[in-house]
C-alpha cells in the first residue's frame, strides 16, 4: 500500500512539474492541452524554444566552454569577410576531431535545440578558403518513417516506402553563421547540401552496408534530401531558383508535434519515471532493449501520470521541403526504375551560381556584416580560466 501511495505522489509531483514547465515556456495550458500565444510569430516561437536551447547549452558547457577561445577563432569578424573573394569549401566532419567539436559548438547557437540526428549520419562544415573562417554547416540523418506530405508527394505505398526510404536523408540542421548569415549564405548552405560531393560521401560511407533489420544490402544512392524549417515558414529554401530550376520544393507543413518542449530540465524526471513505471513497446530484437526513442518515453510517461499524450503537439507547424538529386528521383523512389539519373552539381558550380545570383548584390545593399564582432558569438562571455 505504501509503495502505491509513494508512486502516486511521485506521479502527482511530476504531473505538476510538467504543466509548470509548459507554462514557463509560454504555452497556455487549458484543460490539460496546450496552446500557442494568440497570433504567435517567430519571436514567440524563439522564446518558447529558449529554455530548451539554454538547457542544451548548459549540458554542453562542461566539454566546450574550456575550448571556446579556440573554437571561436573559426568565426570571422566582419572586416575579415571580402564578398568578392569568398571561396566556399565543403569539409566532411569526422568523429573525435576539432571539426566535430566546432560543428557541435556552432549548433548550440541555433534558435531551436539541435538533435544529433538519427541512425546514419553525415556532417559537413563549409569554410571560406579566402580567410579559413566558417561560413555554415549542415547535418544529414535518417528521415522519419511517416511524413504524410512527403509520402503523398512521392506517391508511395507502404511496401515501396519500406524498400526505398533508405535513399533519403534529412537535413536535421542547416544554415550559416554570422557574419556570413547577414549575406544570406543560408541559401548557399542549402544548395551545397545537394552537390556531387555529398552524394559521393554518402556512397563511400554506406557502400556494402547491410541494413540492421531487413538484412538487405542497399545500393548507396542518395536520391532525395528533405528538411523542415526551424520556425514556421522559411525564407532560406524559398526562391532558390536558377535558370528556371527550383532546387528545393515546399511540400506543406508538419502537424506541429515533437519533444523539444520537454527537453528543458524536466525530461530527466520523465525518463526516470518511465524507466521505473512504464513498459517499452515491443520492437525488433536488433534494435536492442528499452524504449524506441525520446517520444515514446514522453508518451508513456504522460499517460502514466494522467496527462493526455496530445501534449506532444506543441502547435509550431514547420514547413517541409524536399530536393530531388536526379531527374527521375520520384520514379526511382516509387520503384519504377532501378537507379537515379543524377544531376551534375559540383560544390564549385553551385557556389559560383550563389555568388553570382545573390551574394554580390546583397553585399552592396546591406553592409551590416562589416560591423560584426566574433565576440558576439560567445556563449560563455566570462571565458574559461
Amino acid at each position: 500500500m505504501h509503495v502505491r501511495e509513494a508512486k502516486n505522489a511521485i506521479a502527482k509531483n511530476l504531473r505538476r512539474s510538467i504543466l509548470q514547465m509548459l507554462r514557463k515556456q509560454g504555452f497556455s495550458v487549458v484543460r490539460e492541452s496546450i496552446r500557442l500565444p494568440d497570433c504567435a510569430k517567430k519571436e514567440d516561437y524563439r522564446r518558447i524554444n529558449s529554455i530548451a536551447v539554454a538547457k542544451t547549452q548548459s549540458v554542453a558547457a562542461r566539454h566546450l566552454e574550456p575550448l571556446e577561445d579556440q573554437l571561436i577563432d573559426f568565426i570571422a569578424n566582419g572586416d575579415e569577410v571580402c564578398p568578392d573573394a569568398i571561396s566556399p569549401k565543403l569539409v566532411l566532419v569526422k568523429p573525435d576531431t576539432l571539426y566535430a567539436l566546432l560543428f557541435r559548438y556552432a549548433c548550440l547557437h541555433w534558435s531551436i535545440p539541435v538533435s544529433a540526428g538519427y541512425g546514419r549520419r553525415l556532417r559537413f562544415l563549409v569554410f571560406d578558403e579566402h580567410n579559413s573562417k566558417l561560413i555554415g554547416l549542415f547535418g544529414l540523418g535518417d528521415p522519419v518513417f511517416s511524413l504524410k506530405a512527403r509520402d503523398q508527394w512521392i506517391g508511395w505505398n507502404r511496401e515501396t516506402k519500406r524498400d526505398r526510404l533508405y535513399h533519403i536523408m534529412d537535413a536535421y540542421v542547416l544554415g550559416a553563421v554570422p557574419p556570413y548569415s547577414h549575406l544570406i549564405c543560408g541559401k548557399l548552405i542549402a544548395m551545397l547540401t545537394l552537390t556531387n560531393e555529398v552524394r559521393t560521401a554518402f556512397r563511400e560511407k554506406y557502400c556494402r552496408r547491410i541494413s540492421l533489420i531487413r538484412k538487405i544490402e542497399h545500393r548507396p544512392y542518395l536520391a532525395l534530401v528533405t528538411t523542415t524549417s526551424a520556425l514556421g515558414r522559411s525564407s532560406i529554401y524559398n526562391r532558390i531558383r536558377i535558370n528556371g530550376f527550383s532546387y528545393w520544393k515546399s511540400l506543406g507543413f508538419t502537424k506541429g508535434s515533437g519533444e523539444f518542449h520537454f527537453s528543458n530540465g524536466v525530461y530527466e524526471k520523465i525518463f526516470e519515471f518511465a524507466e521505473n513505471n512504464c513498459q517499452p513497446t515491443a520492437k525488433h530484437p536488433a534494435w536492442g532493449s528499452g524504449f524506441r526513442n525520446k517520444r515514446e518515453v514522453i508518451k508513456k510517461c504522460l499517460a502514466s501520470v494522467g496527462l493526455p499524450t496530445d501534449l506532444l503537439y506543441h502547435g509550431i507547424c514547420r514547413e517541409i521541403f524536399a530536393a530531388p538529386l536526379g531527374r527521375n528521383t520520384l520514379r526511382f523512389l516509387r520503384g519504377e526504375t532501378s537507379r537515379p539519373c543524377f544531376y551534375d552539381w559540383s560544390a564549385k558550380y553551385l557556389s559560383d551560381e550563389f555568388i553570382r545570383r545573390w551574394l554580390i548584390s546583397r553585399a552592396e545593399r546591406n553592409m551590416d556584416y562589416q560591423h560584426y564582432n566574433r565576440d558576439d558569438f560567445r556563449l560563455w562571455p566570462n571565458g574559461h580560466k
